[in-house]
């Protein structure tokens, strides 16, 4: 996906009023989840997005313990200024939903096979109980 599309559609699902917002919120969410993903999936997630984000996502930074939906929340609202955690709920769901539509489902469903449970609600795809 192109750098340009991916950030419209992420500021057209997070009802953003500027492309800077858009991309603050996607730098940020793309630089946590890349450290809670390892090896070949999180190589072809970002084979699968814009260059810029690919390397974000690519960071060395690995998290010392895989964090539940709700504390992934909160860490993003304290990384982004002014944010509150339902602020930040709605910043991680419009990005992670654009990533998934990105990866497509399969790469989606391997991705959520390595984080806690619950992020599939962030992502835009819930899973069947």
């Amino acid at each position: 996906m192109r750098w340009e599309a991916f950030l419209e559609k992420v500021q057209d699902r997070g009802e953003y009023g500027t492309r800077e917002e858009a991309e603050r919120a996607a730098r940020t969410v793309l630089a946590l989840l890349g450290a809670h993903l390892v090896g070949e999936v999180r190589a072809e997630l970002a084979s699968r997005l814009p260059e810029t984000f690919a390397l974000i996502l690519l960071n060395p930074l690995q998290a010392a313990e895989p964090l539940p939906p709700d504390r992934f929340v909160r860490a993003i609202s304290a990384w982004i200024e002014g944010a509150t955690e339902q602020t930040a709920t709605w910043d991680v769901s419009a990005v992670l939903s654009v990533t998934a539509d990105a990866a497509g489902e399969d790469l989606t469903r391997r991705v959520l096979l390595q984080l806690p449970p619950g992020y599939d609600l962030l992502f835009g795809r819930p899973e069947p109980t």
